[in-house]
């Protein structure tokens, strides 16, 4: 097998071919397309059905506990709150897709809010683009020396990342000295977690998101067709763009409704924006680009990676970068959230959370299988847990429980569609 022919594999998913046999004469109708996607969800190939119907259930139990949960003003605080985790859980993907893990991420997003926050300091005098450009960089950097040992070497993910969670806490809370926090003055980085946009700013970024998604969808299904590959029809396609559009306008309105107390508050959360912004970006990537479907090729079959002829410590080493680079970004936000940064950050939580969310998403364990969308999803649905259960008065220790439920329930899903996937995939 070819490079062309693993990435042509990696892009199409195996059941997808499995599937083809049995659907392709009927697959260009919309009810053929559907019943060849009843017959994938059959096989194992569930995607985002679970989480998004877990996200339907934790909202209604919690409506129905609490009429205040579907609120304008408590739905953007969950999504706000949600946005550390999703960043977080995003950059875990990567690594859970080579069938690995990276338990250094929590501490790896608190060094990154420490520099930022150090090179911000009034007395240092940084701008806050360079300031957060260096925590970024950074952030990068340590991917780079975690996966080189681990690829290089030959150390486990496991033992590596362990190690740097002790590594960089350690680093952390020795930047921080005897002070033990840092207090953030640049308004630019607060504003990242807290500012909103004006309303006509709100609109008007979510008609350009609406818009090139359309564009590349249409693009790409377009193209799928025409190479004879398993594609939904253009009804199909026009249906997403529709359902993309009418997504957005909902999460608009939302947004714009006043949700203040005491003054008024309304507008697209700048932090949405970012998370939405790296959503893309590493959805593009894994989705289009060689390095994203080298990294699948490798997640479902390492071996037959390699006799393909792709660079294994390569692909395997830029992935941990990313994972880490992700968690820069996670810190940046957690950062201009609390407006300072301390010793107070739980580094091992954060991890186990971010974990949490991406295999909650739909991200398998066991590689091969996952996507950015995912760790949004997860991030969202840990929030939502946390957040519910907040309103409803319940301790922390409930919310442990609740979401290692929550989480079990996620692996079992995976574990029982792994097993009814055919053999190979």
């Amino acid at each position: 097998m070819t490079k062309s022919q693993v990435a042509a594999s990696a892009r199409s998913g195996p059941v997808a071919d499995a599937d083809a046999s049995e659907g392709e004469t009927s697959v260009g109708t919309v009810g053929g397309y559907l019943r060849a996607s009843v017959v994938r969800i059959r096989g194992g190939e569930t995607g985002v059905l679970p989480v998004v119907g877990g996200l339907i259930l934790v909202s209604v139990l919690f409506q129905s506990l609490n009429g205040h949960f579907l609120t304008a003003g408590n739905l953007v605080n969950l999504l706000v709150q949600a946005a550390v985790f999703s960043l977080l859980a995003m950059g875990e993907v990567f690594a859970l897709l080579l069938g690995e893990i990276d338990l250094s991420i929590g501490f790896v997003a608190g060094l990154s809010a420490v520099v930022m926050a150090e090179l911000a300091r009034p007395t240092v005098g940084w701008p806050w683009w360079a300031a957060i450009g260096a925590a970024l960089a950074a952030s990068a950097v340590i991917g780079l020396v975690q996966g080189t040992m681990i690829t290089r070497i030959g150390l486990p993910s496991f033992v590596v990342t362990l190690a740097g969670l002790l590594f960089w806490q350690g680093v952390m809370l020795w930047i921080l000295g005897s002070g033990g926090s840092i207090l953030i003055q640049d308004n630019t980085i607060n504003d990242l977690a807290s500012g909103t946009l004006t309303k006509a700013a709100g609109w008007g970024v979510m008609l350009v998101v609406v818009v090139v998604f359309a564009g590349l969808t249409w693009r790409r299904d377009a193209h799928r067709r025409a190479s004879g590959l398993v594609a939904p029809p253009p009804a199909l396609t026009i249906a997403k763009i529709v359902g993309a559009l009418l997504g957005g306008v909902a999460l608009v309105l939302l947004t714009n409704a006043d949700r203040g107390i005491l003054v008024p508050v309304y507008g697209l959360p700048w932090v949405l924006v970012l998370v939405f912004a790296v959503l893309a970006v590493w959805t593009y990537v894994l989705g289009r680009r060689r390095f994203g479907l080298y990294v699948y090729a490798i997640g479902g079959n390492a071996e037959a990676a390699r006799r393909a002829g792709i660079h294994l410590p390569r692909v395997r080493t830029l992935a941990f970068m990313c994972t880490s680079l992700t968690a820069g970004i996670g810190g940046v936000v957690y950062a201009s959230r609390l407006r300072s940064i301390s010793t107070a950050l739980d580094g091992g939580t954060l991890v186990l959370y971010s974990v949490a969310a991406a295999v909650i998403g739909g991200t398998s364990l066991f590689g091969g299988r996952g996507k950015a969308l995912h760790g949004v999803l997860g991030g969202i649905v840990i929030a939502a847990i946390d957040n519910g259960m907040g309103l409803l008065g319940f301790s922390a220790a409930a919310k442990y429980v609740v979401t290692a439920l929550v989480l079990l329930v996620a692996v079992t899903i995976d574990a029982v569609a792994r097993r009814n996937r055919p053999a190979g995939t």
